[in-house]
């Protein structure tokens, strides 16, 4: 088995021998994502069996690194339900990331999943801040594992001159990412000035400032 096999198998049996899931149980032996239904529920309508094929359990996105061409210098590139439709119901997905050396994956949080990160390469500064602003933090480099605690704010900084990657394991099929600096400065409709020119404590200049760099180009 190669070493990116042995990652993946690493990683999900972590996920399931510490973490409880916290999606729906499956009741059956498969419930394969028909995102084309109109109906709306908590996860997605099973397709009909007859409908099924292997490449409903197939992704091949996170094979080979992604191009990183953005200011913060790191890419997500996600395996979850909405790329793997037979993952539905399955508790489980996967993610890559990929630094540029200095690059940074900012401050978020993924609500409704566990996140354990397998290190394929380079050398990483990574840390979690619990709900009393403790802050745990440690540098992992080339095959150690971290675990960033369900719900808490975590980041991860590549300080190395070479570029670096990750595999991430959650309990989740679809563990959502709330990205602090995003969600509060590139919101629509806006969060209002006073909120935010209070929060942080500076003027209103400094917010117009951030929100430039953070938020969508409108047209």
């Amino acid at each position: 088995m190669n070493s990116g096999g042995s990652a993946i198998i690493l990683l999900l049996s972590s996920i399931v021998a510490v973490t409880i899931a916290y999606d729906p149980d499956a009741l059956q032996d498969l419930c394969v994502a028909d995102k084309s239904h109109g109906t709306k529920v908590n996860g997605f309508p099973c397709k009909e069996m007859e409908n099924i094929t292997a490449s409903d359990f197939f992704f091949d996105g996170i094979s080979k690194p992604a191009a990183v061409n953005n200011t913060m210098g790191s890419t997500v590139t996600g395996a979850n339900v909405e790329k793997i439709p037979g993952l539905n119901t399955l508790s489980v997905s996967l993610a890559r990331i990929d630094y540029a050396p200095g690059g940074l994956n900012p401050p978020h949080t993924h609500p409704r999943a566990t996140e354990v990160v397998f290190v394929l390469d380079g050398e990483l500064d990574v840390g979690f801040i619990t709900t009393t602003n403790k802050l745990f933090s440690k540098t992992i480099k080339k095959g150690e594992v971290f675990v960033f605690p369900r719900g808490l704010v975590h980041f991860q900084k590549n300080n190395g001159k070479s570029p670096a990657a990750v595999l991430s394991a959650f309990n989740s099929q679809l563990p959502g990412t709330v990205s602090m600096a995003v969600n509060l400065f590139a919101a629509e409709p806006d969060v209002p000035e006073s909120v935010l020119t209070k929060t942080f404590q500076v003027g209103t200049k400094m917010v117009d400032k951030i929100r430039s760099r953070l938020a969508p180009k409108k047209a």
